[in-house]
């Protein structure tokens, strides 16, 4: 009986093999199975920093809405209403700030790194001996979903070692 790991749209860990792709990877062709974690992307990086500048931005313009009002030698009334301005562009910033943050924790929970699964075959046998990349992300959520898979099959894949009978009489 084959048992299912993990199933995506192009990823499948199975009791007998592994399928990325369109290509398969049977588990006994295996000797090792490792994972790596690649270059950190800039990119990403940049796209939170983003995210967190459009919430800091208007906080900051409100408080120099509200220093700039004190500041300015002008009627208590005029002082007033670009307190009140800034004020209320800073209250703006509160249902923005809980989409933001929500963009930024999804953020990293993908991840800003490549991660990649790697094998190597048994006995130098299959892909000419070389280590293989069976697959790649950024998606960190889904990498540890299909790495802990395959960890499951491989392991329960691993012949059993027959326990050794017990003893009797002496210790």
């Amino acid at each position: 009986m084959m048992i299912t790991y993990y199933r995506d749209r192009s990823v499948l860990v199975t009791s007998a093999a592994i399928q990325v792709d369109g290509r398969s990877y049977p588990l006994p062709d295996l000797a090792r199975v490792w994972h790596r974690r690649g270059e950190r992307s800039w990119r990403i990086l940049a796209g939170r920093g983003a995210l967190l500048a459009t919430v800091g931005i208007p906080v900051v313009l409100a408080l120099c809405g509200v220093i700039a009002a004190l500041a300015w030698r002008t009627t208590a009334l005029n002082r007033l209403a670009v307190i009140a301005v800034a004020a209320l562009v800073g209250m703006l910033t509160g249902p923005l700030l809980d989409y933001v943050l929500e963009h930024v924790d999804r953020s990293y929970a993908h991840g800003a790194h490549e991660y990649e699964i790697w094998a190597e075959p048994r006995g130098g046998e299959g892909w000419r001996g070389a280590p293989v990349r069976l697959w790649h992300t950024r998606d960190a959520l889904r990498f540890g979903q299909v790495y802990r898979a395959i960890q499951r099959a491989v392991e329960n894949h691993a012949p059993r070692r027959a326990v050794p009978p017990a003893h009797r009489g002496r210790p």
